[in-house]
């Protein structure tokens, strides 16, 4: 019955006309002319009723990869061959497109009919031949005819009818050959896809990422077309492998529009054009839900993706174009990566088409082209990476001039705050200390210590923000000088025990006997620490006392420990809140509503301070039962005899000043001032051009220069005397009298050749401390001067 089977199937075949048969002994590996297709639609005919059927129609391949465009279809092929030697010979028969759904071989041979099964849609392992490809082994007997049929059917994609015949020596040498380029190709995909995601975390452009996901979307493309997702990521085929080619293709299409989009600038240069893009978005989303709402949809997706496809190249181009005719730059490398991808992808087309021939190159052209377009347009990458560098230094550059600029702004308008508030704050303590001076009944002298320590608090307050700006930029610095510690702390605590008393506490201090009367250190630094901690004592106590205590110690020869407590029985300070105390605006954070004033800034910098001295701050405090601070300072004792016989020697001298000062009421201070000791004369001069022609004019012996005036400032004069251009002792002691607390000024006059500098409101003990302190073992013969 077998027999006769078979026996049936010969004969059907040689009546409907394949008489040809191919001689693998003699042909030239081209089976495509010794076959025949036919197509049967719809019908699922199993091999018997195929054969059976006298109606169907089949057609001769015309060329060695015929295709038959997209469809569900199922098609049939058949072909005679024969095995003319004397023994035994094995074939590797390569047919279809490895995405091919369905792929089935029958061979029939005298005696028996054998089925081979390939295509994506059954398990990788149930394949003949374990190949990515759809390929069969054929065993030829010798000088025996065999019967070939094949059996094709897709979901809509495109089905090609290839036949290529290798011997077992031929297909492993094809195979290496085309695995080592599949390699080289792969390898160069995933290498760009890496390195520019690899650029875009690094310089976060947009574009980097848009052309890497494109870059590995048309790797995730092609390995589906060479059928490796299949044999490695879905060996058992089902419903993802089934799209993997669609939902890849409609990937690398949206990111290669998105790139392109962003890479050309297209928003900025051609915003008309962004119509076509969003078109081509709009497509690619409908196509993609198509692939799963039924295998209708699924079929029309695969031309709607194809032709999709085609219309972004095409608008690309225009694109590309439109920017060239417009003169907009582009870069070259983009250009040839574009176009090898479009020559690269017709070629794919056409040789699907069967317009072009069937060889290596052809078959492989879309990856050729998409090869070069990834090298040519990685070439462009390069160069937008070149140009992004460049943009970044320049914006460096730019950002670096700014804030430059900002800063010498920021130093301008610290520096002018200081002056514009020191000036009258110098005139109001000037005037007010004159009066006290010269009252002794102590209800009249109330507000003049009220006006003092108001002026104190601001100047306080002023300091702290001028500090606090310094201490953000790390430019806060001690500047060391000699100076009597015990003097200027009974000025400090006096100031704040009038301050208590007005609140109705009691405020009591001890200073240890020992205290040594010259230390070396920044005294503005040393009172700021005092004041600073005092203030939040009476600030935040509103009744009970008020307790300073310092004790002095000797750890060393030439040091002396300055250790300070500060008690108060104020609001103390809640444990959770301690560790914020030194943080800036700390009374914002705590949430007093301004109740107790101040700035909040007060032990920021006292931190800041004590650990430039080398020395420790500590607290400890409860709430509502008040405040401990202790601080430990090592600072540089001096013996007080060689500083005190050189001023003591110098206050006998008959000094003549010259007051250099533009502001009416400064030059009022600093005649209260001068008038009090009776061996200092002096003279005024409203800037520097005056001051100049009174040192041409007249003899002087010290300059106290302010440095902000009109005409001329301190700067320029004091560099024109330093100079000796004029006939001018430039020698002569300069002390910079300024409201300009900057240190950055300090720095600038002392490096000008100022001897000294100092802020106002001007200390009248501090100032004339300065004056005898001076060297004047150049000083001219007293002469006469005028009266001031």
């Amino acid at each position: 019955m077998k027999h006769l089977l078979i026996l049936t199937y010969l004969i059907s075949f040689s009546l409907i006309g394949q008489n040809k048969v191919f001689d693998t002994e003699k042909s030239n590996n081209d089976l495509y002319a010794y076959a025949e297709y036919v197509n049967v639609y719809d019908s699922d005919l199993v091999l018997q009723d195929l054969i059976k059927n006298d109606s169907l129609t089949y057609q001769q391949l015309k060329t060695g990869n015929h295709s038959v465009g997209f469809t569900v279809n199922n098609y049939w092929l058949r072909f005679k061959i024969v095995n003319n030697s004397k023994s035994s010979k094995s074939y590797y028969l390569e047919t279809a497109r490895p995405i091919t759904d369905i792929a089935n071989l029958y061979q029939i041979s005298d005696d028996t009919i054998s089925k081979f099964k390939s295509g994506d849609k059954i398990p990788f392992k149930d394949k003949q031949v374990k190949h990515q490809a759809t390929i069969f082994k054929l065993i030829l007997p010798p000088n025996e005819i065999q019967q070939i049929y094949i059996h094709l059917k897709s979901d809509g994609e495109t089905i090609n009818l290839p036949l290529n015949l290798y011997s077992e020596t031929e297909f492993w040498m094809v195979n290496n050959k085309i695995q080592l380029f599949y390699g080289l190709f792969y390898g160069l995909l995933f290498l760009a896809g890496i390195i520019y995601l690899f650029f875009y975390t690094s310089l976060r452009e947009i574009s980097f990422w848009y052309y890497g996901i494109y870059v590995f979307s048309i790797a995730l493309m092609q390995a589906a077309l060479d059928g490796f997702l299949h044999e490695y990521l879905f060996p058992s085929g089902g419903y993802i492998n089934d799209r993997a080619v669609l939902i890849a293709a409609q990937s690398s299409n949206l990111f290669l529009l998105k790139y392109c989009e962003h890479f050309l600038k297209v928003k900025d240069y051609l915003k008309s054009y962004l119509k076509g893009f969003h078109l081509a978005y709009g497509i690619i989303a409908i196509s993609f839900l198509m692939l799963f709402i039924t295998p209708s949809t699924l079929k029309l997706s695969y031309p709607l993706s194809n032709l999709n496809g085609l219309f972004s190249l095409l608008l690309i181009l225009t694109t590309i174009f439109t920017m060239r005719y417009k003169r907009i730059k582009i870069d070259p490398y983009f250009s040839f990566g574009i176009l090898f991808l479009v020559i690269g992808l017709l070629g794919f087309v056409m040789n699907n088409l069967s317009l072009l021939p069937n060889n290596f190159i052809t078959l492989n052209s879309a990856k050729f082209g998409s090869g070069f377009e990834v090298i040519f347009l990685s070439l462009s990458m390069t160069n937008l990476i070149k140009q992004l560098r460049l943009e970044k230094e320049q914006s460096q550059a730019e950002a670096l001039k700014k804030s430059e600029e900002i800063s010498q702004l920021k130093t301008y308008f610290m520096s002018n705050m200081s002056h514009e508030l020191r000036t009258p704050i110098n005139a109001i303590m000037g005037i007010a200390e004159n009066e006290l001076e010269s009252i002794e009944h102590n209800q009249s002298r109330k507000p003049y210590k009220t006006i003092i320590n108001a002026s104190l608090s601001l100047l306080s307050n002023v300091n702290d923000i001028i500090d606090f700006e310094k201490i953000e930029n790390k430019q806060l610095e001690l500047n060391p000088e000699t100076f009597n510690p015990s003097t200027r702390l009974k000025q400090i605590l006096e100031n704040w025990k009038a301050q208590a008393l007005e609140k109705g506490l009691q405020f009591t201090y001890e200073i240890d006997k020992h205290i040594p009367s010259k230390i070396y250190a920044d005294q503005v630094r040393f009172i700021q620490i005092i004041n600073n901690v005092l203030s939040n004592a009476v600030k935040f106590t509103e009744e009970g006392s008020v307790y300073f205590k310092l004790n002095c110690s000797r750890p060393f020869e030439h040091i002396c420990r300055f250790s300070f407590q500060i008690s108060d029985t104020g609001i103390g300070i809640d444990p959770k809140a301690k560790d914020d105390v030194f943080d800036s605006f700390s009374q914002m954070k705590l949430n007093h509503k301004r109740q107790y004033g101040g700035i909040g800034l007060g032990l920021t910098i006292v931190k800041h301070i004590v650990e430039l001295f080398g020395g420790s701050l500590h607290i400890k405090s409860k709430p509502d039962e008040g405040t401990d601070v202790f601080i430990d300072l090592d600072l540089k004792s001096l013996p007080s005899n060689a500083s005190e016989i050189v001023q003591n020697n110098n206050s006998n001298l008959s000094l003549h000043a010259l007051i250099v000062e533009d502001n009416k009421m400064n030059q009022m201070v600093m005649r209260k001032i001068l008038s009090s000791s009776k061996t200092i004369d002096f003279a005024i001069a409203n800037n520097g051009q005056e001051a100049l022609d009174m040192l041409q004019a007249a003899d002087f012996d010290l300059i106290l220069m302010d440095l902000q005036m009109p005409i001329m400032d301190g700067y320029e004069a004091t560099h024109i005397i330093r100079n000796g251009t004029l006939n001018i002792n430039k020698n002569i002691p300069i002390i910079a009298v300024t409201a300009d607390a900057l240190q950055e000024t300090k720095h600038r006059v002392l490096k000008l050749g100022m001897n000294d500098y100092m802020t106002k409101p001007v200390s009248k003990d501090l100032l004339l401390e300065k004056i005898y302190a001076l060297d004047f073992s150049e000083k001219h013969e007293p002469i006469k001067h005028e009266p001031r």
